[in-house]
């Protein structure tokens, strides 16, 4: 029998049979005793004994980590470096697979494993990682193929990249290469480099690196199957959450996206999100077209949404998670806002694209702040950027997450959440749109009613009170012929030097209400309009009586009133010779929209109704009144017994149509201050023309300087009752004082509100010095650029000027009297008193 000795020498000089020995007996021998039995060495000098010792040791540290809570990096780590050191290479990496924007990539996890190597140093920084897509290097076909790959020379291999290189600074000569497989994906790539001692690694190394990359897999798999697990659970718990709080919020989009997003903000894995809400208007309102028409003011040339809508972002709601949670909604964001300024929402917006970006502040195309965004010391390094799609494929919004938790830049799995997400709240935006439609119709019926209740066109006995057929021709109008009619209405009503209805100085209250509906005929026939434009006398008539009746019987908004600002509009284009810029159906339009302009006025304003919550202004988002004017006087037209235009061509009636519109908005007074400096303007180009042709060509070419001074015609009808002689100026201001005391009881008894100044009866005595304000601030402007404009007006700017004076005495001498009260209330209180240190006088000399 051979001593020991005799077979250690034998084993040296005959390695491969050591080997095949190892192999064969000690490898099984060592993984069956971690498991089934304690290791008893006899002799620690045995390389069997020893073998099982160290491969023992090693399994079972690896075993109890992957049971325990350690990162599965630190397990990975330990089973390269031993790779390395048996298969004495001079280093192994880890490159992990994911996808961004739906393309795969390898990104660097640990790099550069030696056999001495520490952990730290390995793992590899998410903002130090080297990422490059599946198609690339040999790496990058190991992942695709899922293939393993034994390299002897790279430099003759075709799918060799030496981008790695290049970006270390090292030189790779030969590799092993490994993929992990889970399911049908690969999930990563473990790579050995550069064979030591050896040209290449043999194939007994392959082996021996595929049962590593046994152990390597189980440790990833075990990793991936968690983080799955989370990712599912997370998926789940989003939709869940967000859907339950979705539908407790039909009321508000706003409202409804800030519960679903609170809620889910624990499972979303981010540091910080901000959700950007679209302008979801179409069309511009027409007088902020005005100045873009004007060549004032560029047209829009930023990005459009899909549908054509401009990307206007009119809030933004910031959720801050890290450290002390934080909400913060910004209404109206300026451009430069830190969630905005990047262009990254906007894009975003316009395109409909999920933008998912490493590295954030490095990008070249957008702009993201660097430093710290706010007060916090938070910055930007990993963005995901996903569109808020409704039903009608809109985007309603655009959802911004900021820098996952881990410090790892997003992945698929993160934007199939936020996607999830996302397209959930879209969706559900159908609900509020619906909740809302409901509401609407709901609202209008509520306004129909009460119209129904108040409103009922005229009736024939009531027509036949002025047209008088009946009496004259003993038959009904519809037996009559029209140019018969047209005479007998011209008879039955009264000429215009009859009545003023040509002069500023026009004054209703020496009249009857009945009067004024025959005045307001008159107006029509002096335009010329009604056998122009074949208006039936019947028609006309029933037009005009119902207007009247659609106007309530309150203190000052009535019938009166409406009819005043028709005859100051008549008036201005015929006495102050505006006419020359309109065409005979403009000026029909504009006379007619002048007597519907407060039709069913209600006695209150626009914020009351608002405050009050009531169905029009819940149906009217701005100029609440007007609007409802407007839609008041086009549900008449809408009967063809009462449709003046009714024999239109369908260009000329649209044209009717956006008029009524143009003038009666115009009466908002909120509106006043956009329009009247593009008055001035067009006032100011036309005053140094010495032709009245080349003014005439100047405005009437140009159709949005005609509708500029059309809306402000309206405006100086609308307040022309300051313009008035004094004696019914006077009486006129108390009217409307009565009317804004009313609306002030109604804010204390109903709102339980203080009124302003204006509206509270209390501060009656203070109604001088109110007009005087109202008219140096609104009133003057007005009527002095129209008399500049046509000096034919300027009867109202003289009429305002002497009505100021009579206010401004009135104001003095309740100033007086209030002044008077005040010093004897002092007097009183504090005559005993010495006067005060800064009288004036002096304490040391007598002259003084």
């Amino acid at each position: 029998m051979a001593d020991q000795q005799a077979v250690e020498t034998f084993l040296d000089n005959n390695p491969h049979i050591a080997k095949a020995y190892y192999e064969k007996k000690v490898k099984a021998e060592v993984i069956s005793s971690v498991f089934t039995e304690k290791l008893e060495i006899k002799d620690t000098a045995s390389f069997k004994d020893a073998t099982q010792i160290v491969e023992a040791a090693f399994i079972y540290e690896i075993v109890k980590e992957m049971q325990g809570t350690a990162p599965y990096e630190k397990s990975l780590h330990k089973v390269l470096q031993r790779m390395a050191t048996l298969l004495k290479a001079d280093k192994c990496s880890y490159f992990t697979s994911r996808s961004r924007n739906g393309t795969p990539e390898l990104s660097t996890l640990l790099f550069d494993v030696t056999p001495t190597s520490a952990f730290e140093k390995n793992l590899v920084n998410p903002d130090a990682e080297i990422v490059f897509p599946v198609d690339m290097g040999i790496v990058g076909k190991t992942a695709s193929s899922k293939k393993n790959f034994n390299v002897p020379d790279v430099k003759q291999n075709s799918n060799f990249s030496d981008f790695v290189d290049k970006t270390t600074g090292y030189t790779t000569k030969n590799c092993l290469s490994a993929p992990v497989v889970s399911g049908k994906d690969a999930i990563g790539v473990v790579m050995v480099l550069n064979k030591q001692g050896a040209n290449e690694f043999s194939k007994e190394d392959e082996d021996l690196f595929n049962k590593y990359m046994t152990f390597a897999s189980v440790i990833i798999l075990k990793a991936h199957t968690a983080y799955m697990h989370n990712v599912e659970s997370r998926k789940a718990q989003v939709l869940l959450w967000s859907a339950s709080k979705v539908f407790e919020e039909l009321t508000d989009i706003e409202r409804q996206f800030h519960k679903a997003l609170y809620t889910v903000r624990i499972y979303l894995d981010c540091e910080r999100y901000s959700v950007g809400l679209l302008d979801m208007t179409k069309d511009k309102e027409f007088f902020d077209e005005w100045p873009i028409k004007l060549g004032e003011q560029e047209p829009y040339k930023g990005p459009k949404t899909p549908d054509g809508r401009e990307v206007n972002f009119y809030k933004i709601i910031d959720y801050l998670l890290e450290d002390k949670e934080e909400i913060k909604v910004i209404p109206g964001p300026p451009a430069d806002h830190w969630a905005l300024v990047s262009g990254l929402p906007s894009y975003v917006a316009e395109n409909g694209f999920i933008c998912n970006m490493m590295n954030a502040p490095a990008d070249e195309y957008f702009t993201f702040q660097k430093d710290a965004v706010d007060e916090t010391g938070w910055k930007i390094k990993n963005v995901l950027s996903l569109p808020i799609v409704n039903k009608k494929e809109e985007i309603v919004g655009v959802a911004t997450f900021f820098n996952r938790k881990d410090g790892k830049p997003f992945e698929e799995n993160d934007e199939q959440i936020t996607e999830g997400l996302t397209q959930f709240l879209g969706w559900s935006t159908l609900n509020c749109d619906t909740y809302d439609k409901l509401n609407r119709m709901e609202w209008r019926k509520d306004i129909a009613q009460e119209i129904l209740m108040y409103q009922t066109k005229a009736t024939p006995e009531e027509v036949q009170t002025i047209l008088n057929t009946k009496g004259k021709f003993d038959k009904m109008p519809e037996d009559c012929d029209q140019k018969e009619m047209y005479k007998l209405l011209r008879a039955n009503i009264p000429e215009c030097k009859d009545m003023d209805l040509l002069e500023f100085r026009f004054s209703d209250l020496p009249l009857k209400e009945f009067d004024l509906i025959k005045g307001g005929i008159r107006c029509f026939f002096e335009l010329g309009v009604v056998e122009k434009f074949k208006v039936p006398a019947e028609v006309l008539t029933r037009w005009m009586y119902t207007v009247r009746k659609g106007y309530r019987d309150i203190t000052y908004h009535n019938w009166r009133h409406g009819f005043n600002v028709g005859q100051t509009m008549f008036t201005l284009l015929m006495t102050g010779k505006l006419k020359k810029y309109y065409t005979d159906l403009e000026a029909f339009a504009m006379v007619a929209a002048a007597f519907c302009h407060d039709i069913d006025h209600r006695g209150t304003n626009n914020l009351y109704q608002t405050k009050s919550a009531s169905p029009l202004a819940r149906l009217h988002t701005s100029s609440v009144m007007e609007r409802h004017h407007l839609e008041f006087s086009k549900n008449i037209m809408e009967d063809e017994t009462l449709n003046i235009f009714q024999n239109l061509q369908k260009r000329q009636f649209e044209t009717v149509q956006h008029l009524f519109d143009v003038c009666i908005i115009a009466t908002d007074l909120a509106l006043y201050f956009k329009k009247r400096t593009m008055f001035q303007k067009i006032v100011d180009s036309v005053e140094p023309m010495g032709e009245e042709k080349e003014a005439i060509n100047f405005i009437s070419n140009n159709p949005t300087r005609k509708e500029i001074i059309m809306a402000m015609m309206m405006t100086a009808c609308d307040l022309s009752a300051i313009t008035k002689p004094w004696e019914v100026q006077s009486k006129v201001a108390v009217m409307v004082a009565s009317e804004f005391w009313e609306q002030g009881d109604l804010e204390r008894t109903v709102l339980e509100q203080e009124p302003i100044p204006m509206m509270d009866r209390n501060k009656a005595d203070e109604l001088p010095k109110m007009q005087c304000g109202f008219i140096d601030f609104v009133c003057t402007f007005v009527y002095k650029e129209f008399g500049r404009f046509h000096k034919e007006t300027s009867a109202m700017f003289d009429g305002l000027t002497n009505n100021r004076v009579e206010w401004k005495k009135l104001a003095d001498v309740h100033e007086a009297k209030v002044k008077a009260i005040e010093d004897a209330q002092k007097k009183a209180e504090g005559g005993n008193e010495p006067p005060p240190e800064g009288d004036g006088k002096s304490k040391t000399c007598t002259v003084c």
